[in-house]
Formats: C-alpha cells, sequence, structure tokens
C-alpha cells in the first residue's frame, strides 16, 4: 500500500496546507484569537476552565441503563461468516471528544457508535430506562473488520468530530501492522509497520498515544518501538526493556502515558509494570506485585498515581510514582479466575475509579483512600469494558466472555439473555449546584 506523506490532522499536514497557500505559520496565527487578545477580554484559561465544572456524580442512587446494544454483536459479521453466537465484546472506548464510542469483539471488528443528540440535552435525564430483552437501540454507525482478532486499540487524543482531520483511532491485529482508521468514513487512512530480524511484519501486541498525540508507542516482546504518527511506514525507534536485566521480560500487555511528568507506564505478562522516561525510554521504576500477568496500567489524573490490574488477580494495585516502595493500597474485582482482560477507568475529575468483574458487577471505589463506594448490576456475564464518559454524566459498559459448547449450541442465538455479550451506556444522577 503506498503510504501518505503525512497522517491526516498533523502538523506537518497542516503546515503544508498552509505553505501552499503562501500563508506564514505567523499570518496563521495571527488570524486565530491570541493569548493577549483572550486575555484582553478578560478570559484567562484558568477562569475559562473554573466557568466549567465536571459533573459531581452520585453514586448513591443506581444509574440508569439509557440505551442498549445486543443483537448485532451476534449476528455473523459479512466478512467473517463462520462467527455466530459465540461471539463476544471484548472492550469499549469513548472517543476523547465524547461524542462517540468504539467497541472490540471477537469477530474481529470494531463497531462505531455516535452519541444520540438526546443524550447531551437536559432532557436526558428524564429518559426511561432502557429494557434489556427488546431490540437495540440504535446500529453501529461505522464497522471496521480487521482480518485477525483485535489486540488493541485507542483514540487519536485530540480528536474532535468537528475536526474531520483529527477523527481517526489506532488499532492492531494478529500478523497485521498497526492500523490508523478514518472515524468518519471507516476507510484506512495509514499503516505503521514494524519488522522481526527475518524482515516479516510484527504485531504490536499494545499500543498508545502520547500525550502530544505525536508519537504512537507499540509493546512487543520485551521491546517497545515508537512511531511517528506524521511518517507512517516503517520508519520507527525500538527500545529493548531488558536494560540491566531488570525491565519486563515478557509481552507488553498495557501502555498508559502519564498526562503531566512525562512519563510512561509498561505492563507484561510476566507480572511485571515499569515505568520509564518518556523522552528517551530510560528506566525509572520496575513495580512487582501482581499476582497474576498484566493487563491494563493506568495513570491518575494528577499523574501521581498509577494503577495496575492483571489476570486472575482479584486486585488492582495502586502505587504511588513519588514513593515506590509498597503498595498504596488494592482494590477487590472478581476476576480471579480468568483471564481474560478486565477494563477498568477513572472519571474526568480524578475521584473514583470504575472496574467491571466476572460476576457482572460494576464497583465504583474512592481513590482518595481506596474505599469502596458502590456497585451495580450491568450485566449477567462477565464485565470487561468500563469507561466514564469525558464530561457527561454518563459511562459505558461491555460485557461477554468465551463460551465453550457444541456446535449446534451456539447457532441458537436465543439462548443468550438480553444482558449477556451486550455493551450499555448508562447515566448516573449529578449533585445540584447550590
Amino acid at each position: 500500500m503506498e503510504e501518505q506523506e503525512a497522517a491526516p490532522g498533523s502538523p506537518d499536514a497542516m503546515e503544508g496546507e498552509a505553505a501552499a497557500e503562501g500563508v506564514t505559520e505567523e499570518e496563521a496565527a495571527a488570524e486565530g484569537v491570541t493569548e493577549e487578545e483572550a486575555a484582553a477580554e478578560g478570559v484567562t484559561e484558568e477562569e475559562a476552565a473554573a466557568e466549567y465544572s465536571w459533573p459531581k456524580l452520585r453514586f448513591d442512587f443506581p444509574p440508569r441503563r439509557v440505551y442498549h446494544f445486543a443483537h448485532q454483536f451476534r449476528s455473523p459479521c459479512s466478512s467473517t461468516p463462520a462467527a455466530s453466537a459465540d461471539n463476544f465484546l471484548k472492550g469499549v472506548k469513548w472517543s476523547p471528544d465524547g461524542s462517540s464510542f468504539l467497541t472490540s469483539s471477537d469477530d474481529n471488528s470494531l463497531r462505531l457508535f455516535y452519541l444520540p443528540e438526546d443524550a447531551y440535552s437536559t432532557a436526558g435525564e428524564q429518559t426511561a430506562e432502557t429494557a434489556v430483552g427488546g431490540e437495540d437501540s440504535y446500529g453501529a454507525n461505522i464497522q471496521v473488520n480487521e482480518g485477525e482478532p483485535v489486540y488493541d486499540f485507542c483514540w487519536y487524543p485530540y480528536m474532535s468530530v468537528s475536526d474531520p482531520a483529527t477523527c481517526v483511532f489506532a488499532s492492531t491485529s494478529r500478523d497485521h501492522p498497526i492500523h490508523l482508521w478514518d472515524a468518519t468514513t471507516g476507510e484506512l487512512r495509514c499503516t505503521y509497520r514494524a519488522y522481526d530480524a527475518m524482515d516479516e511484519i510484527t504485531a504490536a501486541l499494545s499500543i498508545s498515544f502520547n500525550s502530544t498525540g505525536a508519537k504512537l508507542f507499540a509493546g512487543y516482546n520485551k521491546a517497545i518501538r515508537v512511531f511517528d504518527v506524521h511518517r507512517p511506514g516503517r520508519d520507527f525507534e525500538q527500545y529493548s526493556l531488558l536494560k540491566g536485566g531488570e525491565g519486563p521480560t515478557g509481552i507488553i500487555s498495557s501502555i498508559s502515558v502519564s498526562p503531566h511528568n512525562g512519563m510512561l507506564a509498561v505492563g507484561s505478562y510476566s507480572q511485571t509494570t515499569a515505568v520509564y522516561a518518556e523522552s528517551n525510554m530510560e528506566p525509572l521504576y520496575v513495580l512487582h506485585g501482581q499476582l497474576g500477568g498484566v493487563t491494563q496500567v493506568l495513570f491518575s489524573k494528577d499523574g501521581n498515581y498509577l494503577y495496575t490490574g492483571g489476570r486472575k488477580d482479584p486486585y488492582i494495585l495502586c502505587w504511588d510514582i513519588r514513593n515506590t516502595v509498597d503498595i498504596v493500597y488494592k482494590l477487590y474485582r472478581s476476576s480471579d479466575t480468568t483471564n481474560q482482560r478486565i477494563h477498568f477507568d477513572i472519571e474526568p475529575c480524578g475521584k473514583h475509579l470504575g472496574t467491571g468483574g466476572q460476576d457482572g458487577m460494576v464497583h465504583i471505589y474512592d481513590l482518595q483512600g481506596g474505599q469502596w463506594v458502590t456497585a451495580f448490576q450491568a450485566a449477567a456475564d462477565t464485565v470487561n469494558g468500563f469507561a466514564f464518559h469525558p464530561y457527561l454524566p454518563l459511562a459505558t459498559t461491555s460485557s461477554g466472555h468465551r463460551r465453550f459448547g457444541m456446535q449446534d449450541e451456539f447457532e441458537e442465538e436465543l439462548s443468550l439473555a438480553g444482558d449477556e455479550n451486550c455493551c450499555s451506556i448508562w447515566r448516573f444522577s449529578c449533585l445540584q449546584e447550590s
């Protein structure tokens, strides 16, 4: 495939457009509102941030299920006719601008759903709870079919539906390069290809953009490869994680970039989490304590704490990056008998963490001291994905797990209940400002 010179929406592409129009960077900047003009209008960044406050969610009332999706995940995918009722969801993630969410399922497909307009209005707070046994609330707007099982996917951090050039997400699948997909058309924008010593394409097991969106970090076996987002193709920087024999010794299963202090955390199936300097991949800390292979690492909103979860491990561990001698506290979830990756998420204001589990429950914890706050039944099977909306009092869950049985049993799609192998949108109650 012929690669593009620069990924759409990248600074390189934008500078090229400006140069083509004979507009210098200074003139282009002059057309926008400068910081001095904003200050002259009496609006500073701090005041603008203060004008908007994150919704204060009430956890003393159970959330309401406002949208529900199940049937479209049980129908065979047109590109993979062998798929049937044994398909199941593997995760869900909101877009950074909150306009849509993306699901991954075992039929090698990524489905994108845009949030309806009524979800943004105050009238949506009075929406009746959706029944789980009926039809889906609406169909997927875009479906992307990968050729092999999807290992990981992530959104471009500055994605905004008002700027189509930034509407992209990346995915990695078995025996394939990293794909960058257009979230408005479902077309492939470009690929990022890594090769092994035999000059054969090797697939990344985990991917994540850095905080600026300029680099794409990809996890492999005992190595991290860093791609320049603006230069698709086979150019990358490779870093071995075995420096000094202290780094992860297995497959890199999860990557998280700190929002503030320039750190990068990587988790591996060798039960080890390591923290590196993002700029030069210099090792900083190595954390041990997970009972199973690490399946997710996530920095807190202020970047001072790191949360790690593993497979066949019932606890999410909290680490203080400023003092990594010991674990701060542990958060329980029902995941001690499954190899499945179970995602957790932190609400936008950074005060609470939500996680799914094998029991179909979503548990909410107060991060100030690690106290359990509440739990609600989200599905009848394993809740493997949970994510808070970036700015609305909403959250999304995905559920499902692999079922083993005779082929005749799989043909009976009705054997699955409405709250099994499903995706739901939940609305939390909010505290009213006085």
